[in-house]
């Protein structure tokens, strides 16, 4: 069996209109997610852990490498990555930028 690859979600203008935060917001409470906003400071890591939630990290600013399954995706605004109830995964920010990120945890 192969291992899973991280499933990401883009923001699609055409769809989900202009990336606002309140945007962002709405498309994930939509899906079911409640959602937290958290801005994360250059240089933040965030070690190899696991959620007991599945969980959805998007980003509205800045550039954050989540490492999941092996793999690494960077996300820049507008994308989120879904992080199923038990993935270990790590995160860190990338460059100067802080992020804003929506932490959007299952209902």
């Amino acid at each position: 069996m192969s291992q899973p690859k991280p499933e990401l979600l883009r923001w699609n203008e055409e769809v989900d209109g202009v990336l606002s935060e309140s945007a962002m917001q709405k498309k994930l409470e939509a899906l079911g997610y409640s959602v937290d906003r958290w801005v994360y400071a250059p240089g933040t890591v965030f070690d190899f852990h696991t959620h007991g939630v599945d969980k959805i990290d998007g980003v509205l600013k800045g550039l954050f490498k989540i490492t999941m399954y092996g793999e690494d995706v960077i996300l820049g605004p507008g994308d989120a990555v879904k992080v199923p109830k038990g993935a270990e995964h790590r995160a860190e920010v990338l460059g100067t930028e802080s992020v804003v990120s929506l932490d959007a945890i299952k209902r």
